[in-house]
């Protein structure tokens, strides 16, 4: 599935990049809401076995849940949440951070959510869950790196 919501492109720097310019066609908070709304419901089915405790990311207000996969070379990760917006901010952060090197995920700053404005249209509570789902997949590629 390489729909808008979960395409790669060559480095997590242009899909930041790619991410602030969508978002710069929305003059309105509303219609950037409803945009967020639509990719998170453009992300792939997520299997019932991976809503477990094993997988699921703490300090989030909603369910989220995270898995990571591949090794160091390349890791790819799956998520779901049971909140629209939270699965929105979800599809944004797979697309700058699955199927990357763990190096390049460990060096990537979140830059798009300041280049499109979330920092300052995010609930606190929402702002805590995404620096949670952040810390959480940047643990999984330490580990990673750790590895090789």
């Amino acid at each position: 599935m390489n729909d808008i919501a979960t395409r790669t492109t060559g480095s997590a720097d242009e899909a930041q990049r790619e991410i602030a310019a969508e978002f710069a066609y929305f003059g309105e908070w509303s219609e950037r809401y409803q945009y967020l709304i639509d990719l998170g419901r453009q992300l792939p089915p997520f299997p019932d076995d991976y809503r477990s405790e094993t997988w699921r990311v703490h300090g989030c207000q909603s369910m989220v849940w995270l898995v990571p996969g591949g090794d160091a070379s390349r890791m790819h990760f799956q998520a779901a949440s049971d909140s629209a917006i939270v699965s929105g901010l979800i599809a944004l952060m797979l697309r700058v951070y699955s199927d990357r090197p763990a190096d390049e995920i460990l060096t990537t700053e979140p830059e798009f959510i300041h280049a499109i404005g979330l920092a300052k249209h995010l609930s606190p509570t929402r702002s805590n869950g995404l620096a949670a789902m952040l810390h959480k997949l940047k643990g999984y590629a330490a580990a990673a790196a750790l590895k090789e």
